[in-house]
């Protein structure tokens, strides 16, 4: 979503120079306490200050920063549908869902080949970063469906942390159980993005997963967006991936 007079896109001083590729977050707040950035003709000492990049002007040791504009869509990803920008080998990809005007677009972390569900796509770069870095400790909640049936000792040690590959999984939750004859149904919120780590998982204490979906990544919820189907964030969505 282009932001525009109409839905402001405001931030902390600091974070603005960041987003614009002036200089780190760090640096920038040295570059506004020696008194080098100019915010609608006025000297700014104070990093935390609201900029609205559709109206404000902020100028560093003289020159215009110009905010940029980013564009921010959320995916119902099927399966069957790589996640990437570009993979010869790949039968069909996530860009194949959307038009051709958000082709410029990343994805902010995967879904494998195989799993559905929610997937952002931005050049909003530091947005991304703090969605998926592991250091944030984002959740993301999953809907799957296991072979057998999850008993509560089995849950109990999923949710404490099993060893996949040679690494203990940190702490998880798993609730809204369902057993349906020979089959599982729950949700399950981890905050770490592993390769596949849902899927080992669940194979570490003997379950199959049969279907995975990805119903919520930190303050972005999938709700009843159709499979294959996209939209763009609202603003409130926006200014909440900000805050992060």
């Amino acid at each position: 979503m282009k932001l525009s007079g109409k839905e402001p896109n405001k931030l902390r001083l600091q974070v603005f120079l960041s987003h614009n590729g002036v200089c780190s977050r760090r640096r920038a707040m040295d570059i506004i306490q020696e008194g080098r950035v100019e915010l609608n003709g006025q000297v700014c000492r104070e990093p935390s200050t609201s900029v609205d990049a559709s109206r404000d002007q902020v100028f560093v040791d003289g020159k215009r920063i110009q905010g940029k504009e980013y564009d921010y869509v959320v995916l119902n990803k099927p399966a069957g549908y790589t996640t990437t920008k570009s993979d010869r080998h790949a039968e069909k990809t996530i860009l194949d869902l959307l038009p051709g005007k958000f082709r410029h677009l990343s994805p902010a972390g995967r879904l494998d080949r195989d799993t559905e569900g929610l997937l952002l796509l931005t050049n909003d770069g530091d947005a991304a970063y703090r969605l998926t870095h592991p250091k944030f400790n984002v959740d993301k909640t999953y809907f799957a469906r296991i072979t057998g049936r999850l008993e509560e000792d089995r849950k109990k040690r999923l949710e404490q942390g099993v060893v996949i590959e040679g690494k203990k999984t940190s702490a998880c939750r798993i609730k809204d159980v369902k057993v349906l004859k020979d089959k599982t149904e729950l949700a399950i919120t981890i905050h770490e993005g592993r390769k596949r780590q849902i899927r080992l998982m669940f194979a570490s204490a003997g379950h199959k997963v049969i279907y995975l979906k990805r119903l919520a990544q930190g303050p972005l919820v999938l709700g009843a967006l159709k499979i294959g189907q996209w939209r763009l964030l609202s603003q409130i969505e926006i200014e909440q991936l900000k805050k992060r």
